[in-house]
């Protein structure tokens, strides 16, 4: 890299700082802080959801899986997402606006309080903030790690230097900051990755003679396929249970996500938001992976390991010119800014609304008192989250913390958010969602020590199986069994979730 390269990316963080200042001027309250005042046209959101929805992981762990392993990829992962937000359009985005009209909320687990009880919003909420602080630090680790790539620097100055630009955005400007600086991010993603798969093509024809589908039946045998062949990280069994993994997390059981369909106006236009998303999900990730799946061939001889720390930044210096290395740089930045931020804003919404006002009771009565606490926990939290992402190879590395651990972590505080939402699981109270939580964890910690042996197709969603099981079990005993009556204001709930608000 040279000058004009690191004038790029200086430029890119500039204009991130920027935005959140200039976007100071709408937030007046928490609720705009949080979630933009209801009124995020459904096009930013669904381009915010998407960007979002992956980070600078994508060009560590998961290059040296595409490098690697080939194809497959691409439909554990972005094919994977695509149908499960198409179905969650149908499904779920919808109630996430009419939750936020019936109850106001601002946070997606403030509901909790009302569906079960505040021990249950409580633990879900708090078991939820750990296995986040376990996600966004593999972000901030995953950047680091192409910084090293790209310029040679720590590990370190790319953590703290990408934590510092995002916590003066975030923290002035909120939810309205982090949609538009996403929608900037998504426009310097788009122009680095189309020059890089330009650059990439070009290089296979002019060096080695050969066109796209030819480069790719020269790729060492079993690169071309849609599952793995064995068990384990890609296998069609993997790649079903993952799915149940991938439904519930980019329809809500992520925070930041939900908050995305909780800041537009209606049922509608959290419909459309969503199918945006799966479409861009749908294309993309094919743009962004083709340089990746040809490194066997521009990039010879790296293991998986060394493809995760260096392909991307070796193939951008061999295919880009100078500025437009920053660009891609910058791009990569783009994607894991996005991503941290919007879940340090989500989840200062969940300890500012409903774990702070537990022990201060006057933090929701005053709103400049509310937006201080907003603007701190945000601050707090991505505090601890950095650290995370210092200390991310005592978990594993990057594609351990994100495949093995939030993955396995997710559905235990996902499953009496989301299924809360559905008059099917009316029955299901507080108990059933406290104890399906901690049976979840429970099998989580369980599998990590020894004690129980599961299977590599089964390991992803045994946490999630076993959650959802204990939750719908005591549902149906209260139903069947104890004859137990639905409390008047969650049966007036259900009613709301179903209709619309256009």
């Amino acid at each position: 890299m040279n000058w004009l390269d690191y004038g790029v990316i200086v430029l890119f963080l500039l204009v991130m700082v920027g935005i959140g200042f200039y976007s100071k001027r709408n937030v007046k309250t928490a609720e705009d802080f949080y979630v933009g005042g209801g009124k995020i046209p459904w096009w930013l959101s669904g381009i915010s959801h998407h960007v979002t929805g992956y980070s600078g992981v994508v060009f560590v762990g998961y290059a040296g899986i595409a490098y690697a392993l080939g194809t497959a990829i691409y439909f554990w992962w972005a094919v994977n997402i695509a149908i499960a937000v198409a179905v969650g359009a149908v499904v779920l985005a919808p109630r996430w606006p009419r939750l936020r009209h019936a109850l106001g909320i601002q946070s997606p687990t403030e509901y909790l309080r009302m569906r079960y009880n505040t021990a249950a919003q409580v633990i879900v909420a708090v078991s939820g903030i750990f296995s986040k602080l376990l996600d966004v630090g593999a972000k901030w680790a995953s950047i680091g790690i192409l910084v090293t790539g790209f310029t040679g620097l720590p590990l370190w100055i790319g953590i703290l230097s990408s934590a510092i630009v995002a916590l003066f955005y975030m923290s002035v400007g909120g939810l309205i900051a982090d949609l538009w600086t996403d929608f900037a991010q998504w426009v310097v993603q788009t122009a680095a990755g189309l020059i890089l798969l330009v650059g990439t093509i070009n290089f296979i024809s002019t060096n080695l003679g050969m066109g796209l589908f030819e480069a790719f039946a020269a790729l060492p045998a079993g690169r071309v396929h849609v599952f793995e062949q064995t068990q384990g990280q890609g296998s069609m069994l993997w790649t079903i249970f993952y799915f149940i993994t991938v439904f519930l997390s980019y329809n809500g059981g992520t925070w930041s996500l939900a908050t995305r369909f909780i800041s537009v106006k209606d049922a509608k236009e959290a419909r459309r938001s969503a199918f945006l998303s799966a479409a861009l999900y749908l294309v993309w990730p094919i743009v962004v992976f083709i340089p990746m799946w040809l490194g066997p061939l521009t990039v010879p001889g790296l293991t998986q390991g060394e493809a995760s720390n260096t392909l991307y930044s070796t193939i951008s210096m061999m295919f880009l010119p100078h500025g437009m290395i920053g660009l891609s740089l910058a791009a990569m930045y783009a994607n894991t800014l996005s991503m941290c931020t919007s879940d340090c804003n989500t989840i200062s919404a969940v300890l500012t609304r409903d774990i702070i006002p537990i022990f201060k009771k006057d933090v929701l009565t005053n709103e400049k008192k509310e937006l201080f606490y907003a603007r701190m926990t945000t601050i707090f939290f991505m505090g601890v989250t950095v650290i995370v992402g210092l200390l991310n190879e005592k978990f594993g590395g990057v594609a351990s913390l994100i495949l093995s651990w939030f993955a396995a972590l997710l559905g235990p505080t996902a499953v009496p958010l989301l299924f809360g939402l559905f008059p099917m699981f009316k029955h299901c109270d507080a108990k059933s969602a406290i104890c399906s939580t901690l049976a979840g964890f429970l099998v989580f910690v369980l599998s990590k020590m020894g004690v129980l042996t599961i299977s590599p197709d089964f390991a992803v969603i045994a946490p999630t199986a076993v959650t959802f099981v204990v939750y719908y079990g005591i549902g149906l005993y209260n139903q069947y069994v104890a004859k137990k009556a639905v409390p008047d204001d969650v049966e007036h709930l259900m009613v709301q979730l179903g209709q619309d608000w256009e």
